[in-house]
């Protein structure tokens, strides 16, 4: 029971991690919902360039290998190099290719909010 209960918070926090992958990536098209949005995107979208380019690791990779490990199915790595750099570098992910998603992540949501602003500017 307690073994399930690790593996299951161990996919809870990989879910929770992904999803805030997907919110800092495509959270900005929220504000055209509502603007208060900003806040809370423009937050993600730095600590997710900032974990990238500084290389450091996200608080939320070593909870969910904990409760990997308790289960005997824990990785090396980050979240970014064991499950996106597994499927796009199977030797491993390289430090430039962090240094890209750091970048691409300011640079992919700066386009996104202009396009929003514009939109928003001609409501």
């Amino acid at each position: 029971m307690k073994r399930l209960l690790n593996k299951l918070a161990a996919d809870a926090v990989l879910l929770a991690h992904f999803a805030f992958v997907l919110f800092a990536v495509f959270g900005g098209l929220l504000l055209l919902a509502h603007t208060r949005w900003v806040w809370l995107h423009a937050a993600a979208v730095l600590w997710s360039s900032a974990v990238n380019l500084a290389s450091w690791t996200c608080p939320l990779t070593p909870v969910e290998q904990g409760f990997r490990r308790r289960v005997g199915a824990a990785y090396e790595g980050g979240f970014i190099q064991h499950y996106i750099g597994a499927a796009v570098y199977p030797q491993g992910m390289p430090r430039r290719l962090e240094l890209i998603a750091g970048t691409s992540i300011l640079a992919w949501n700066a386009i996104v909010y202009a396009a929003i602003l514009t939109i928003l500017r001609a409501r």
